[in-house]
């Protein structure tokens, strides 16, 4: 006899959780005047990183169909390429080169992650609904519409991510793209409230992927495209609800035995520290000048205070202290060998060690070539790593959402460079001024690389004018982004 507890087969209300979601998706009207603008500059740097990624060979080869000859003409567009592909795998595309170079936007808290993660989604699912409406006589969405299920996206994400840890039970913040992704494309898709319901259901059942690509001795660059990855099962599980009316699981969370609270977060609810709303755009970090893991972020910027220092005294140090917070310890404190570009980009002895000796830190300096410099890793092999319990504290309050690190070197003699503390990034909000013309140039000079210059200025041109940007149809809009 099965020990199980089967009791009634009768289908109860769907999960609280859920519920919130589809109400949040297809009720709430976005006023956020700041949300919207920070929605653009997001949408500029997330396809600005789009465009440096496609300088590296190794995401290059996950672009275009799942197999050969799978392209769709008229279906959506993969922004940088002249590829079209049907929305599900557009959006595998896309999601990827955003997140490949991991220097696009980046949420902390109980969970981190990369809310633009979603426009792998979005932008895919926006251009396909797009074309098809005005290949059929109607009218496709604006780049206004884009902005609003991008700040819709973004909040479902982090506000989920606010006070439920994934990574403690082992499971990738990517779970938390494919369920942001899978509410909104369902709606776009012309879902209501049951089949968002449905599809964020579908998601649930689907648990989470393992964390094992970012951790020591495995890290690999799977953890480039796990969004990508995310963002095309998302599109899949939207489909199926929008439009072939599959049906849902109403207890996927809290199903004793089954369910995902007891499967995968150890019995445990979700927990909310505030409702839906716009929160998280408006929050949202941006990594404007360093592609480097966020955690490592103010690391980076107090090594280069140092750099003019220490670069002629890098054989007289005897060591190196770093303090940063308690995440920062557990995902990016790593000794010994790093195999390859992911696991140097998620080290934070490496991340300090470049622009110590080199004064820069760019995705460059990850490769072979750079990492074969016997300098950085006898200084890696001198570098302390501890938690500073104040950078922890304020990390995670909600009204500073600091990402604190301090970096000191001592030398030989006895003597020692000042320590150079940093509580919060150019990308935080309130460094919004100093950091939004850093972004802006960062988008400029990716495009010109890889677009040209002239298709750089109308592209940097429309977004510097958001009353018409907004308006803009979003063919249009992807028109200016393929080569």
């Amino acid at each position: 006899m099965s020990h199980f507890d089967v009791r009634s087969a009768a289908r109860p209300d769907p999960d609280q959780p859920m519920v919130d979601i589809a109400d949040y998706v297809i009720d709430t009207r976005i006023d956020s005047q700041e949300a919207f603008d920070t929605a653009r500059y997001m949408l500029i740097d997330s396809l600005a990183c789009a465009m440096l990624a496609m300088k590296f060979p190794d995401c290059v080869k996950h672009l275009g169909p799942l197999v050969p000859g799978g392209e769709l003409p008229g279906g959506a567009r993969v922004p940088g390429t002249s590829l079209e592909l049907d929305p599900v795998q557009a959006a595998f595309n896309i999601g990827t080169l955003v997140r490949w170079l991991d220097f696009n936007d980046t949420w902390l808290a109980a969970e981190w992650g990369h809310p633009s993660d979603n426009l792998g989604t979005i932008l895919a699912v926006a251009d396909y609904l797009s074309r098809k409406a005005e290949k059929e006589g109607g009218k496709g969405l604006t780049v206004r519409d884009v902005l609003g299920w991008a700040i819709k996206a973004h909040e479902i994400q982090g506000v989920y991510a606010l006070q439920n840890s994934f990574n403690r039970v082992g499971l990738d913040h990517v779970i938390l793209v494919r369920l942001a992704s899978t509410a909104v494309a369902t709606a776009m898709l012309g879902g209501g409230k049951d089949e968002v319901v449905n599809a964020v259901s579908h998601s649930w059942i689907d648990n989470g992927v393992l964390r094992t690509y970012r951790h020591a001795p495995n890290t690999g660059p799977r953890k480039s495209w796990a969004a990508g990855d995310a963002c095309r099962r998302a599109v899949i599980h939207a489909l199926n609800a929008a439009h072939k009316k599959v049906v849902g699981y109403p207890s996927a969370l809290s199903a004793k035995t089954w369910g995902f609270y007891d499967i995968a977060f150890k019995g445990k609810p979700f927990q909310f520290e505030r409702p839906f709303g716009s929160y998280v755009m408006e929050n949202v970090l941006f990594k404007i000048s360093y592609p480097a893991e966020f955690h490592a972020q103010t690391a980076v910027e107090c090594a280069m205070q140092l750099h003019g220092q220490v670069k002629d005294r890098i054989d007289d140090i005897e060591r190196i202290v770093i303090e940063t917070q308690e995440a920062g310890v557990r995902i990016i404190d790593k000794t010994g060998p790093l195999a390859n570009y992911a696991d140097r980009d998620h080290c934070i002895q490496y991340m300090v060690a470049v622009p110590l000796i080199f004064g820069r830190l760019t995705a460059a300096d990850y490769s072979d070539d750079i990492a074969s410099d016997p300098r950085i890793d006898a200084l890696r092999d001198r570098m302390q790593v501890s938690e500073n319990p104040q950078f922890t504290k304020d990390y995670f309050d909600a009204d500073k959402r600091y990402i604190g690190n301090s970096v000191q070197v001592f030398y030989k003699d006895g003597s020692s460079s000042n320590k150079v503390s940093i509580d919060y990034p150019i990308g935080h909000r309130k460094r919004r001024a100093e950091g939004i013309p850093v972004l802006m140039a960062k988008a400029k000079a990716a495009f010109s690389e890889h677009l040209g210059s002239e298709r750089a200025n109308r592209i940097m041109a429309a977004v510097e004018r958001p009353d018409t940007f907004d308006a803009m149809p979003v063919t249009e809009w992807m028109g200016l982004l393929v080569s």
